[in-house]
C-alpha cells in the first residue's frame, strides 16, 4: 500500500521520522461533511530512506499490505467473530443474555488487539519505505 507522507528529521542508520495523513472510510472530503473528527491528524512513524528525503518533503512511502492486511483481520474481524461465537454458544438463554454475552465476548477479542499492538510498536513490525518523491 502506497501513501504521501511527509519527512520530519533524519534518523540514524538511513532512517527518517514521517508523518502520514491519517485517512478515513468517507473518502476524506472534509469540505462536505466534517463529522467524523479526524481532520488535521496524523500518525508518525520510521520510514526506511535509501532516497535520501530531506525533512520538508513530500515523498512516496510503502507498506506491507500483507501485515496491514493482517492487523484489520485481528482488529475488525476478531470482535465480530467473538461477538457471533458468544451469542451462538449461548442458546437456550434469553435473548437479552445472549446480546450481553456476545458483547462481552467482542469486548473481551479486543484483548489481542490491545497485545498485538503494543507488540508492534515495540518491535516496529508495521514498516515503512519511502519510495520517491512527490
Amino acid at each position: 500500500m502506497t501513501q504521501i507522507a511527509t519527512v520530519e528529521e533524519i534518523l540514524d542508520h538511513g532512517y527518517a521520522k514521517i508523518s502520514v495523513p491519517r485517512k478515513s472510510a468517507c473518502g476524506h472530503d472534509c469540505e462536505e461533511c466534517a463529522g467524523c473528527g479526524v481532520t488535521g491528524t496524523a500518525v508518525r512513524a520510521r520510514a526506511r530512506n535509501d532516497i535520501g528525503a530531506r525533512p520538508g518533503q513530500k515523498v512516496v512511502v510503502e507498506s506491507s499490505t500483507k501485515k496491514l492486511l493482517g492487523v484489520v483481520v485481528l482488529v475488525y474481524l476478531l470482535p465480530l467473530l467473538g461477538f457471533l461465537v458468544g451469542y451462538f454458544l449461548s442458546a437456550g438463554l434469553g435473548e437479552t443474555v445472549r446480546a450481553l454475552i456476545g458483547i462481552g465476548a467482542a469486548a473481551l477479542s479486543f484483548v489481542p488487539c490491545v497485545i498485538y499492538d503494543r507488540y508492534a510498536r515495540k518491535h516496529e513490525t508495521l514498516t515503512y519505505t519511502i519510495l520517491r518523491l512527490v
